[in-house]
Protein backbone atom coordinates (compact mmCIF):
# COMPACT_ATOMS: atom_id res chain seq x y z
CA UNK A 1 0.00 0.00 0.00
CA UNK A 2 1.86 2.86 -0.98
CA UNK A 3 1.93 6.09 1.12
CA UNK A 4 0.91 9.43 0.44
CA UNK A 5 1.90 12.65 2.31
CA UNK A 6 -0.82 15.58 2.04
CA UNK A 7 0.07 18.89 3.40
CA UNK A 8 -3.40 21.07 3.16
CA UNK A 9 -4.67 23.51 5.38
CA UNK A 10 -8.19 23.52 4.17
CA UNK A 11 -10.37 21.19 6.49
CA UNK A 12 -13.06 20.02 3.77
CA UNK A 13 -10.56 19.53 0.76
CA UNK A 14 -8.01 18.01 2.92
CA UNK A 15 -10.86 15.54 4.11
CA UNK A 16 -11.97 15.26 0.89
CA UNK A 17 -8.73 13.95 -0.93
CA UNK A 18 -8.11 11.82 1.94
CA UNK A 19 -11.38 9.81 1.92
CA UNK A 20 -10.88 9.88 -1.95
CA UNK A 21 -7.30 8.19 -1.60
CA UNK A 22 -8.49 6.18 1.19
CA UNK A 23 -10.84 4.55 -1.45
CA UNK A 24 -8.57 3.83 -3.76
CA UNK A 25 -6.27 2.04 -1.27
CA UNK A 26 -3.67 4.48 -0.86
CA UNK A 27 -2.63 5.39 3.14
CA UNK A 28 -2.75 9.10 3.89
CA UNK A 29 -0.64 10.98 6.26
CA UNK A 30 -2.39 14.25 6.67
CA UNK A 31 -0.44 17.29 7.92
CA UNK A 32 -2.27 21.26 8.06
CA UNK A 33 0.75 23.22 8.56
CA UNK A 34 4.54 23.31 7.95
CA UNK A 35 5.48 22.53 11.76
CA UNK A 36 3.21 19.47 11.90
CA UNK A 37 4.56 18.65 8.28
CA UNK A 38 8.42 18.55 9.20
CA UNK A 39 7.19 16.42 12.29
CA UNK A 40 5.36 14.31 10.74
CA UNK A 41 8.00 13.82 7.95
CA UNK A 42 10.58 13.15 10.48
CA UNK A 43 8.41 10.28 12.16
CA UNK A 44 7.40 8.54 8.71
CA UNK A 45 10.41 7.30 6.20
CA UNK A 46 8.39 5.24 4.31
CA UNK A 47 6.49 8.03 2.49
CA UNK A 48 5.80 7.59 -1.36
CA UNK A 49 4.38 10.62 -2.80
CA UNK A 50 4.01 14.15 -1.29
CA UNK A 51 0.98 16.61 -2.42
CA UNK A 52 1.88 20.01 -0.69
CA UNK A 53 -0.40 23.20 -0.97
CA UNK A 54 1.07 26.28 -1.49
CA UNK A 55 -1.00 29.05 0.72
CA UNK A 56 -0.62 27.75 4.43
CA UNK A 57 -1.27 29.13 8.14
CA UNK A 58 2.72 29.55 8.81
CA UNK A 59 4.29 29.85 5.48
CA UNK A 60 4.07 28.12 2.28
CA UNK A 61 4.27 25.09 0.36
CA UNK A 62 7.27 26.13 -1.64
CA UNK A 63 9.70 26.22 1.70
CA UNK A 64 8.68 22.99 2.78
CA UNK A 65 9.55 21.28 -0.85
CA UNK A 66 13.06 23.03 -0.99
CA UNK A 67 13.14 21.67 2.61
CA UNK A 68 12.68 18.16 1.89
CA UNK A 69 15.13 18.41 -1.18
CA UNK A 70 17.44 19.83 1.39
CA UNK A 71 17.01 16.76 3.42
CA UNK A 72 17.91 14.63 0.57
CA UNK A 73 14.39 13.40 0.16
CA UNK A 74 14.15 12.25 -3.30
CA UNK A 75 10.56 11.39 -3.21
CA UNK A 76 7.73 12.75 -6.12
CA UNK A 77 6.53 15.75 -4.79
CA UNK A 78 2.97 17.20 -6.34
CA UNK A 79 1.76 20.70 -6.12
CA UNK A 80 -2.25 21.16 -5.54
CA UNK A 81 -3.02 25.00 -5.48
CA UNK A 82 -5.48 27.74 -6.99
CA UNK A 83 -2.02 29.62 -7.82
CA UNK A 84 -2.97 28.99 -11.57
CA UNK A 85 -0.38 31.52 -13.09
CA UNK A 86 2.57 30.66 -15.42
CA UNK A 87 5.25 32.42 -12.72
CA UNK A 88 3.57 30.21 -9.43
CA UNK A 89 3.72 26.78 -11.49
CA UNK A 90 7.70 27.58 -12.73
CA UNK A 91 8.40 28.21 -9.13
CA UNK A 92 7.01 25.10 -8.05
CA UNK A 93 8.90 23.12 -10.33
CA UNK A 94 12.17 24.96 -9.18
CA UNK A 95 11.89 24.08 -5.95
CA UNK A 96 12.24 20.49 -6.87
CA UNK A 97 8.25 19.63 -7.55
CA UNK A 98 7.93 16.64 -9.49
CA UNK A 99 4.19 17.97 -10.76
CA UNK A 100 1.71 20.95 -10.23
CA UNK A 101 -1.83 20.75 -9.98
CA UNK A 102 -4.07 23.75 -10.64
CA UNK A 103 -7.27 23.73 -8.53
CA UNK A 104 -9.67 23.06 -9.29
CA UNK A 105 -8.98 19.87 -10.44
CA UNK A 106 -10.69 15.92 -11.39
CA UNK A 107 -10.89 13.12 -9.67
CA UNK A 108 -9.45 11.02 -12.48
CA UNK A 109 -7.15 13.71 -13.14
CA UNK A 110 -5.87 13.29 -9.93
CA UNK A 111 -5.67 9.67 -9.66
CA UNK A 112 -3.74 9.40 -12.68
CA UNK A 113 -1.42 11.91 -11.92
CA UNK A 114 -1.00 10.06 -8.93
CA UNK A 115 -0.44 6.51 -10.29
CA UNK A 116 1.99 8.34 -13.10
CA UNK A 117 4.31 9.69 -10.07
CA UNK A 118 4.22 6.18 -7.90
CA UNK A 119 4.93 4.52 -11.25
CA UNK A 120 8.22 2.85 -11.52
CA UNK A 121 9.54 5.71 -9.30
CA UNK A 122 11.32 2.99 -6.82
CA UNK A 123 14.71 1.76 -7.49
CA UNK A 124 16.03 -1.02 -6.36
CA UNK A 125 16.82 -0.49 -2.89
CA UNK A 126 20.51 -0.43 -2.54
CA UNK A 127 21.76 -1.79 0.77
CA UNK A 128 24.07 -2.14 3.38
CA UNK A 129 24.03 -4.74 5.81
CA UNK A 130 26.14 -5.89 8.95
CA UNK A 131 25.57 -7.95 12.27
CA UNK A 132 21.34 -7.64 10.95
CA UNK A 133 21.42 -4.27 10.78
CA UNK A 134 20.75 -2.89 6.93
CA UNK A 135 21.47 0.42 6.24
CA UNK A 136 18.95 1.68 3.28
CA UNK A 137 20.75 3.79 0.73
CA UNK A 138 17.82 4.88 -1.28
CA UNK A 139 15.89 5.89 1.88
CA UNK A 140 18.54 6.81 4.44
CA UNK A 141 16.98 4.82 7.08
CA UNK A 142 18.41 2.42 9.36
CA UNK A 143 16.64 -1.16 9.30
CA UNK A 144 16.39 -4.00 11.88
CA UNK A 145 13.85 -6.66 12.12
CA UNK A 146 12.49 -4.83 14.63
CA UNK A 147 12.41 -1.29 14.36
CA UNK A 148 13.42 1.44 11.45
CA UNK A 149 15.22 4.80 12.13
CA UNK A 150 15.35 7.56 10.14
CA UNK A 151 18.68 9.61 9.42
CA UNK A 152 19.85 13.17 8.69
CA UNK A 153 21.78 13.77 6.09
CA UNK A 154 25.15 13.51 7.79
CA UNK A 155 24.38 10.57 10.15
CA UNK A 156 23.38 9.16 7.18
CA UNK A 157 26.78 9.90 5.58
CA UNK A 158 28.52 8.38 8.71
CA UNK A 159 27.31 5.24 8.96
CA UNK A 160 27.99 4.66 5.36
CA UNK A 161 31.29 4.84 6.03
CA UNK A 162 31.15 2.50 9.20
CA UNK A 163 28.84 0.62 6.93
CA UNK A 164 31.77 0.39 4.30
CA UNK A 165 34.24 -0.21 6.59
CA UNK A 166 32.74 -2.43 9.29
CA UNK A 167 35.63 -3.44 12.02
CA UNK A 168 37.71 -1.32 11.18
CA UNK A 169 39.21 1.92 12.57
CA UNK A 170 38.01 4.90 10.92
CA UNK A 171 39.44 7.83 11.54
CA UNK A 172 37.84 11.64 12.38
CA UNK A 173 39.60 13.01 9.05
CA UNK A 174 37.84 10.25 7.03
CA UNK A 175 34.52 11.00 8.65
CA UNK A 176 34.67 14.58 8.06
CA UNK A 177 36.12 14.13 4.31
CA UNK A 178 32.17 12.12 3.98
CA UNK A 179 30.54 15.23 5.58
CA UNK A 180 32.20 18.43 3.45
CA UNK A 181 30.37 19.88 0.98
CA UNK A 182 32.10 23.15 1.00
CA UNK A 183 31.81 24.35 4.56
CA UNK A 184 34.38 23.72 6.97
CA UNK A 185 33.57 20.85 9.36
CA UNK A 186 34.92 19.83 12.66
CA UNK A 187 36.50 17.39 15.20
CA UNK A 188 33.37 18.67 17.61
CA UNK A 189 30.98 17.88 14.95
CA UNK A 190 31.73 14.90 14.04
CA UNK A 191 31.78 13.78 17.43
CA UNK A 192 27.92 14.82 17.70
CA UNK A 193 26.48 13.32 14.90
CA UNK A 194 28.04 10.15 16.37
CA UNK A 195 26.59 11.07 19.67
CA UNK A 196 23.18 11.54 17.94
CA UNK A 197 23.45 8.35 16.02
CA UNK A 198 24.32 6.18 19.52
CA UNK A 199 21.47 8.09 21.26
CA UNK A 200 19.21 6.73 17.94
CA UNK A 201 20.34 3.39 18.10
CA UNK A 202 19.82 2.97 22.02
CA UNK A 203 16.06 4.44 21.94
CA UNK A 204 15.27 2.66 18.95
CA UNK A 205 16.51 -1.25 20.73
CA UNK A 206 19.19 -1.86 18.24
CA UNK A 207 21.52 -4.54 19.90
CA UNK A 208 23.26 -6.36 17.33
CA UNK A 209 25.96 -3.30 16.75
CA UNK A 210 27.69 -0.38 18.23
CA UNK A 211 30.26 2.47 17.57
CA UNK A 212 33.13 2.35 19.49
CA UNK A 213 35.88 5.36 20.26
CA UNK A 214 39.65 4.45 19.88
CA UNK A 215 41.50 6.43 21.66
CA UNK A 216 43.42 8.65 19.23
CA UNK A 217 42.50 7.12 16.31
CA UNK A 218 38.99 7.43 15.52
CA UNK A 219 35.95 5.29 15.89
CA UNK A 220 35.15 1.61 14.50
CA UNK A 221 31.38 -0.05 13.85
CA UNK A 222 31.75 -3.52 16.04
CA UNK A 223 29.48 -6.01 16.41
CA UNK A 224 27.73 -7.36 19.65
CA UNK A 225 27.13 -10.68 20.10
Amino acid sequence: MAQIFLLEDDPVLGKAIQLQLELELYQVIWARNLQSGRELVRTNTNIDLFMLDVNLPDGNGYEFCEWLRKESITTPIMFLTARTDEESVVKGFDHGANDYIRKPFGQREILARIKNQLADKKPSLEQLRFSGVTLIINQQVLKTEASQIGLNRREFEILRVFFENPETIVSREKLISSLSSGEEIFDRTVDSHISHIRSKLQKNGVSGIKINSVYGQGYRLEKLT
